[in-house]
């Protein structure tokens, strides 16, 4: 199983990025996918999850300003980033929570991370 993560990139305060994040190889179910990230000198923290049926959680910090979505027909789950602003520069990783082959356990399962920085 791999998670590969797309979308980072530089833009300016006040700008908008999408990331996306494709689970990839023997799945059999994916449970909750999440964004999580890490500034500079900072821990990981987590920014935004969904359940499989859509129910959806955000940090206080980004709440208003991001939207968490997926495609469970394409394992696949985004991160709209609006509003950005020079804080929301972080390094930033998908995971997801899966069940590879039925009756199974279940997994976590880490992307490579995408770098989005925010900078005039």
């Amino acid at each position: 199983v791999q998670l590969q993560a797309s979308g980072g990139g530089l833009v300016q305060p006040g700008g908008s990025l999408r990331l996306s994040c494709v689970a990839s190889g023997s799945i059999f179910r994916i449970n909750a996918m999440a964004w999580h990230r890490q500034a500079p000198g900072k821990q990981r923290e987590l920014v935004a999850y969904i359940t499989s049926g859509g129910s959806t959680n955000y940090a206080d910090s980004v709440k208003g300003r991001f939207t968490i979505s997926r495609d469970n027909a394409e394992n696949t789950v985004y991160l709209q980033m609006d509003s950005l602003k020079p804080e929301d520069t972080a390094v930033y990783y998908c995971a997801a929570d899966l069940i590879r082959v039925y009756g199974s356990q279940r997994e976590n399962y880490w992307g490579q991370g995408t770098l989005v920085t925010v900078s005039s």
